[in-house]
């Protein structure tokens, strides 16, 4: 008996479905993220009780806290035995945890310079941002000290002219002998403009024109403030450092390389509250007799050595994390050295580099408390500053954690522009 066989062929397309529900969505992603096996769930469900355990007990402490009296016992009177934060100690005490002794009818320089900064980092941080802040970039680095301190207008202007001499001197020279010889004697001919000549400038234009804001000591400095100042200050000066120190240890010269290894290899051995301590102390013996080097200033200058010398190993690792090739094709296109790092190297390294980079931003921000051990009121200072006064002394949660909470808005920030970055430019390995 013969079987006949039927072919069986689809006329039509079946309609599309949905996935399953159970595995897409808020569901899908907590099946898959939370509870993928049984240890996953155990563990999951360990880590749900300690945070409810931790909410409990922090919510009705935070929210049910007071937040207008004007001492510590006041707090307790109201509170009348329950357990609550006394946040009216950040009420009575928040300007001064900002702004230190800064005077209080002068607050709107300050603001004026963090919104300048802010303005200032969108067209570097942001591609789509529009080149006119380009202006507002380049002329915060010297308006917003001037907004702080205060003085004439025209030692900004000194400093600005600093940068042009110093161009104008590498052009010259870059173009009689060479870009080597240009990058040596234009910086130099710029630091000695600012040593030499920019005071003089200055005093005779204020003699003329004397336009200015009122004088602003540095030892009314305080707070965030201070410690945003000192490390914008050390981030921006401690980038171009680090890279020129990075080049320098790779470099075939002999004395350039000697040069960058110790320096770098000296800070990162030496503790950063030695160097402060350097930049307070010690640092006045090497200075001529009746010589005034503002105590901010000293730390700004340690706080960027020390920031330098560890963005040049990151940098450096970038560099030694890029393919020979590149370098390669660098010299096939026939660029000279500046040329290639400029165009191929640099960029390449950064990119790979930028975790570091980020990191080292954000332990530099975080360093800054320590300026409080040589009697800077740093935003700790000031929290020893309020736990002296009779009505403040005992509290402690309350003022460490408001602190706490602002740090980790700044480096959580940068954190997420750090990943951002990084998706944006396609750093990782695919």
């Amino acid at each position: 008996m013969s079987m006949q066989e039927t072919a069986y062929v689809r006329t039509e397309m079946l309609p599309e479905r949905e996935p399953p529900s159970l595995n897409t969505g808020p569901i899908g992603w907590i099946r898959a993220n939370l509870f993928p096996n049984w240890f996953s769930s155990l563990l999951t469900l360990a880590s749900l009780f300690i945070i409810y355990k931790l909410l409990a007990a922090f919510i009705p402490w935070a929210f049910g806290g007071v937040w207008n009296a004007s001492s510590l016992k006041e707090c307790r009177e109201i509170l009348q035995g329950v357990d609550a934060a006394c946040w009216a100690v950040i009420h009575e005490r928040f300007w001064q945890l900002m702004y230190g002794f800064y005077p209080d009818n002068l607050y709107w320089r300050p603001n004026l310079a963090l919104v300048m900064l802010i303005v200032a980092l969108v067209p570097v941080l942001f591609e789509g941002a529009p080149r006119k802040l380009l202006a507002v970039t380049i002329a915060t680095p010297f308006i917003g000290p001037w907004l702080l301190w205060g003085g004439t207008i025209w030692t900004p202007v000194a400093a600005a002219l600093g940068f042009v001499v110093g161009y104008i001197v590498y052009k010259l020279i870059a173009g009689a002998l060479s870009d080597l010889a240009g990058l040596v004697l234009g910086p130099l001919a710029a630091v000695l403009w600012w040593i030499l000549l920019a005071g003089r400038f200055s005093d005779l234009m204020a003699g003329i024109l004397p336009l200015g804001l009122q004088p602003v000591e540095s030892r009314k400095f305080g707070g965030f403030m201070l410690a945003v100042t000192l490390g914008i200050t050390g981030i921006a000066a401690s980038f171009p450092l680090g890279i020129i120190l990075a080049l320098g240890r790779q470099s075939h010269l002999v004395i350039v390389k000697t040069l960058s290894v110790g320096f770098i290899e000296f800070i990162r051995g030496v503790p950063l509250i030695t160097l402060l301590f350097v930049a307070q102390v010690m640092l006045a013996y090497f200075l001529p007799r009746g010589t005034q080097f503002d105590i901010i200033l000293r730390v700004m200058i340690m706080i960027t050595l020390f920031s330098a010398a560890y963005m040049a190993e990151v940098i450096r690792g970038g560099l030694a994390a890029l393919p020979k090739g590149q370098y390669e094709a660098a010299d096939a296109l026939g660029l000279n050295y500046w040329q290639a790092q400029r165009l191929i190297i640099m960029p390449q390294a950064l990119k790979i580099a930028i975790p570091g980079i980020v990191s080292t931003f954000i332990g530099l921000f975080k360093d800054t408390t320590l300026v409080s051990i040589i009697g800077l009121a740093d935003p700790l200072g000031w929290v020893k500053l309020i736990q002296a006064d009779a009505a403040w002394n005992g509290i402690v949660w309350e003022l460490y954690g408001f602190v706490a909470f602002v740090f980790f808005i700044v480096c959580f920030s940068m954190s997420r522009y750090s990943m951002y970055l990084e998706r944006k430019l396609e750093t990782g390995h695919k």
